[in-house]
């Protein structure tokens, strides 16, 4: 079941700005730096809120909760924020966490550059055949100007793939990429994945905001038998093609 919170509810409002206040403690009692993309940074802190108003705790939104119980989720596997695996292994071995918000001064830093060489790629699209369509289908990624010709070769006839949004509601409702056919939350994964389940064998492309989340879901549904899954590369930040937005 896809949980809904009301982002301009006052309720909510207030949970973001302590959620805020909690991140801004996080980055200086280790020493972190936000990530230079504000978008990333304002994602994962509006899905820390979420998680606080649903479940009482900021678990980590790059995850499926599990536990329907307070007891359960305490004693599966879940991340809280800031998460043991971040603080041990994901900052200081890669430079940032699971969800990009909290990383080194350095990685920051790198993540400016690339993102500003990502910035000046030109993001005009080309029409591809069905050959090239299916075989960009069975690629582990696809970047922005792939994915605007796989929807533009669908259009046509082409090619038929399911593109997954794996971010949040709030998220979705706010902007996705137009022709997303299914918004299957991290969070809430595998309930909200029964939707698809009878799809296996069509190919599938997932993205959110920055990539790290839908490669996760990824994994799963690579795990689950699906038989050709992409993610797209650095996510919905990185797509040049056109958006919609509400709950339509």
């Amino acid at each position: 079941m896809i949980r809904k919170i009301d982002t301009n509810s006052e309720e909510f409002q207030i949970e973001l700005e302590l959620t805020k206040q909690f991140t801004d403690k996080v980055i200086s009692d280790h020493g972190f730096s936000y990530n230079p993309d504000d978008e990333i940074n304002e994602s994962i802190q509006m899905g820390l809120a979420r998680n606080k108003m649903i479940y009482g705790k900021r678990f980590c939104p790059c995850f499926m909760v599990i536990g329907e119980t307070a007891k359960e989720q305490e004693t599966s596997e879940n991340r809280l924020c800031p998460c043991t695996p971040a603080l041990t292994n994901e900052i200081p071995s890669k430079g940032s966490c699971h969800c990009g918000i909290f990383c080194t001064i350095e990685k920051a830093e790198e993540i400016a550059k690339d993102t500003e060489t990502h910035d000046a790629i030109a993001t005009h699209s080309r029409g591809l055949s069905k050959e090239e369509c299916e075989k960009l289908l069975t690629k582990v990624e696809v970047n922005s100007q792939e994915l605007e010709s796989l929807l533009e070769a669908r259009e046509l006839g082409f090619v038929k793939f399911n593109l997954v949004d794996t971010r949040e509601w709030m998220e979705w409702v706010g902007t996705r990429i137009k022709g997303t056919d299914y918004l299957i939350p991290t969070t809430s994964f595998y309930q909200a994945l029964e939707r698809i389940t009878d799809q296996k064998s069509t190919p599938v492309v997932v993205y959110c905001h920055s990539g790290s989340r839908s490669a996760y879901c990824q994994r799963i549904m690579k795990d689950l038998g699906f038989k050709s899954v992409a993610n797209l590369d650095y996510g919905i930040s990185s797509f040049g093609g056109q958006r919609e937005s509400g709950d339509n």
